[in-house]
């Protein structure tokens, strides 16, 4: 069973010595070698060709290769051949994202693609941040939002703090999921790549499905999706309802999603509009000390931690076909998100030292909203402080663009450009109240008074925010000869954020951001089944409006709930090299091996990092001079009639280029003012360097299936501790088990083994002031390090029925 512990400081880990071309021509050369000439075909995500046609001489089948197509901007309808594209990409089907029986996007990033890992800071499994190549598109504010996310070609980072919120999506409605590397199309955000989300539609899907399931930590699931087309008009809908008791204290889920489309597709053209409406209610355990987690692992720190959302989206798309070559993209949307937060927390306060009267914050008296000083109304039991913030929004857009593919020079070429607006109207109020600590479950108890300082550190907060991003796009895809095709992409993007406070004038501000990204790059088919390509993008990513406003230390912010004035931050800007292989290859039989290699260096310019503040529980961004990402993924995928499976493994090395002084006051090797010293060389936190995935489906009969997907992660360094000065958490292993068999035609059931070793592991960690808060679990607690702790064995059981 895996323990993380404390320990005395240990060496960083040894640097990787990169020679990039060196280990890139050996691993490539190794892959061709295994490459044999054979016809080309693929699983297809979206055939662009039909799989056969009939020979008109002789009756004789001729089978036609299908071609594996990925997203090449954000607008649907615009896929282009995978092998064309410079740059890694993985595309999973409904079929992938439902491979363990219970439908998660997420979870089959993890469990499937190469250079992806996620973490659970929030400690509830609908809250998770994705990681790609060390980037992270992740629910919670504060977090560097460094991947673009897509939906139905709608943007679906939130306009508050281009945070992706997994939870509104119901994974049983995605058809296919596209994650690209670096790529300027794809706009802010877009530093390490993009992921777009397509749903499904009743041209995809026809028919009726309905899924019951449940099992461990009193967990109940119920979905159902129906499609249906008449002539040229389809209509699809999906809905999901679950709640899932958690296994920690106070860890609840409740969700309820419905996903629904309408569409009509004709000769010439479509038009689709879609809707989505959610409204989910987490609670979230978060970090817990270890030497509480070591007394009771379900045990949390302080409480509550609960995050409510409502949402409701429309998206209206559409395609014209001008002529055989040439075809218009749109789309509009409108999207409104209700979001409340409470979060129960150490106090900023104390007993005033020279006057027990009162209460105080550092030497001055805390004083509420009438301005007078607070008694100290508990005299001698523990305080609690409880942050609650709401965040309300109506977001909008629109987006066009043009698809032609008119030989250019005589050579076949394929143009996209387009233009794009993404605004919202954001209403954000926070406030702080001070109540008493529940010491048996670290819960906050009224009487909740609320607390709005003189100098502004603790308050009520009223602001408006009006965010607005515009984008002119192109990429070109020309081919200079049948099997060596050049790509050349760009795009302009002007990002304004504007603040105005309602309380007063001391937030309100203007800022105004500004650039245009290149890209380009060359793949080269050396053989019908192995193709090189390599690339060279930039990207940038604008700070939002919650950074532009929490950017000094002396007036810093919880976790990103409390807004002050204070200059512009620099946008982040990131400069990529990519280079890679794909083959393919017929190793036995009918067995298809597919591979892909690739490498890839990130360096980002101005890069924007949450820091700790000198007052307690809070947190200001800076920008921290250049950081690195740079590592290997390799994948491969077997398939072999009743049999498939897929082996992938990513290094990551993610490292401050710039050193800096880093505040991390419960880092206890932090120096006397609280700080650390941050040196070129260390290692991002939060990043594993190594991660090893690998599954396998077997059919063993018509009706039975079995499974499961495996994942190692090696050890990453606890966030506050950028200074790599304590020993980073344990390396995990955690297997996965499925299976389904078919009572009938239409009647089938599954069950599903998740964490089958029951191992302990961990996939974040941090610092708390452990010493502050009376833990009834460990008395006297005084180690500082925090982690948030992976669910133990669970075992879940379900029934589908299909018509």
């Amino acid at each position: 069973m895996n323990r993380d512990h404390a320990s005395r400081p240990q060496p960083g880990p040894r640097r990787f010595a990169y020679r990039p071309a060196a280990a890139c021509a050996v691993l490539l050369f190794g892959l061709a070698a295994l490459a044999q000439p054979s016809p080309a075909h693929a699983q297809a995500a979206a055939p662009v060709a039909p799989p056969a046609a009939a020979a008109p001489a002789g009756g004789v089948e001729l089978t036609l290769p299908t071609v594996e197509v990925v997203a090449p901007a954000p607008l649907l309808q615009t896929g282009v051949d995978r092998d064309k594209v410079p740059a890694e990409t993985t595309v999973l089907n409904s079929e992938d994202i439902s491979r363990d029986n219970i439908p998660s996007a997420p979870q089959a990033l993890n469990r499937q693609a190469p250079g992806v890992h996620i973490d659970q800071a929030a400690g509830n499994p609908f809250q998770p941040s994705v990681f790609y190549h060390g980037f992270q598109a992740s629910p919670l504010q504060g977090n560097a939002q460094g991947l673009a996310v897509y939906l139905n070609g709608a943007r679906f980072n939130q306009p508050f703090g281009d945070t992706v919120l997994w939870d509104l999506i119901p994974d049983i409605a995605i058809d296919r999921l596209n994650l690209v590397g670096a790529n300027p199309v794809f706009g802010l955000n877009a530093l390490g790549g993009a992921i777009a989300i397509q749903m499904k539609n009743g041209f995809t899907f026809k028919g009726v499905e309905a899924d019951l399931s449940g099992g461990s930590f009193d967990k109940y699931m119920g979905e159902v999706q129906y499609g249906k087309q008449v002539g040229n008009v389809a209509a699809y809908a999906a809905a999901r309802g679950l709640h899932e008791g958690g296994w920690r204290d106070t860890q609840s889920s409740d969700l309820i999603n419905f996903f629904g489309d309408i569409g009509w597709h004709g000769n010439r053209g479509t038009v689709d509009l879609d809707v989505i409406a959610a409204h989910t209610r987490l609670n979230e355990p978060g970090t817990s000390p270890v030497e509480q987690l070591n007394a009771d692992i379900s045990a949390v720190f302080t409480s509550p931690n609960l995050i409510v959302s409502r949402y409701r989206r429309l998206n209206l798309t559409g395609r014209y076909d001008i002529s055989d070559r040439t075809s218009l993209q749109g789309n509009v949307y409108y999207g409104y998100l209700l979001q409340k937060v409470a979060n129960g927390g150490v106090p900023d306060f104390s007993v005033c030292a020279n006057n027990p009267g009162f209460l105080c914050q550092d030497d001055a008296f805390l004083t509420g909203i009438s301005g007078r000083p607070i008694p100290n109304f508990l005299n001698g039991a523990p305080y609690s402080q409880l942050d609650e913030q709401s965040t309300n929004t109506n977001g909008y857009g629109a987006g066009l663009q043009v698809s032609n593919r008119s030989p250019l020079f005589g050579h076949d070429n394929h143009l996209i450009a387009g233009l794009s607006f993404d605004g919202a109207q954001t209403l954000f109020g926070a406030s702080v109240q001070a109540g008493r600590l529940i010491v048996a479950n670290s819960q906050f108890a009224g009487p909740g008074i609320p607390i709005d300082q003189a100098n502004g550190t603790l308050g009520p907060v009223r602001v408006a925010i009006s965010n607005g991003y515009y984008g002119a796009y192109f990429t070109d895809l020309f081919d200079i000869t049948p099997t060596l095709t050049a790509n050349i992409t760009g795009r302009f993007n002007l990002a304004r954020v504007d603040l105005s406070d309602q309380l007063g004038t001391a937030l309100t501000g203007d800022h105004t951001y500004t650039r245009f990204n290149p890209g380009g790059g060359l793949t080269w088919k050396i053989l019908p089944d192995l193709s090189l390509y390599a690339s060279y993008a930039e990207a940038n990513r604008a700070p939002t409006p919650a950074e532009l406003s929490c950017a000094s230390p002396e007036s810093a912010c919880n976790f990103a709930n409390f807004f002050v004035g204070d200059p512009d931050l620099k946008q982040v800007i990131a400069h990529t090299i990519e280079a890679g292989v794909r083959a393919r290859m017929h190793p036995f039989g009918s067995a298809t091996l597919t591979s892909e290699l690739s490498f890839y260096h990130s360096t980002l310019s101005d890069d924007i990092l949450a820091v700790s503040a000198p007052v307690q529980g809070r947190v200001f961004f800076r920008n921290v001079g250049d950081t690195l990402r740079q590592g290997i993924d390799l994948g491969f995928r077997l398939n072999d009639g009743p049999f498939s499976a897929w082996l992938a493994y990513s290094f990551t090395d993610a490292e401050f280029l710039t050193g800096f002084l880093d505040p991390s006051e419960n880092n206890p090797f932090a120096n006397a003012e609280g700080n650390i010293l941050v040196k070129p060389g260390d290692r991002l936190p939060g990043i594993p360097e190594h991660v090893v995935k690998f599954g396998a489906d077997y059919k063993v009969s018509p009706a039975w299936t079995v499974g499961g997907s495996a994942l190692y992660a090696s050890g990453q360094f606890l966030f506050g501790d950028e200074a790599n000065l304590t020993p980073p958490t344990s390396p995990y292993f955690v297997l996965n088990l499925h299976t389904d068999y078919s009572v009938t035609k239409n009647v089938q059931l599954f069950a599903v083994i998740e964490n089958a070793f029951n191992e302990r592991y961990f996939t974040f960690g941090t610092f708390s002031p452990t010493a502050l808060v009376q833990i009834a679990q460990a008395p006297g607690a005084t180690n500082p390090r925090s982690l948030s702790v992976a669910a133990p064995i669970g075992a879940f059981v379900g029934l589908r029925v299909r018509f």
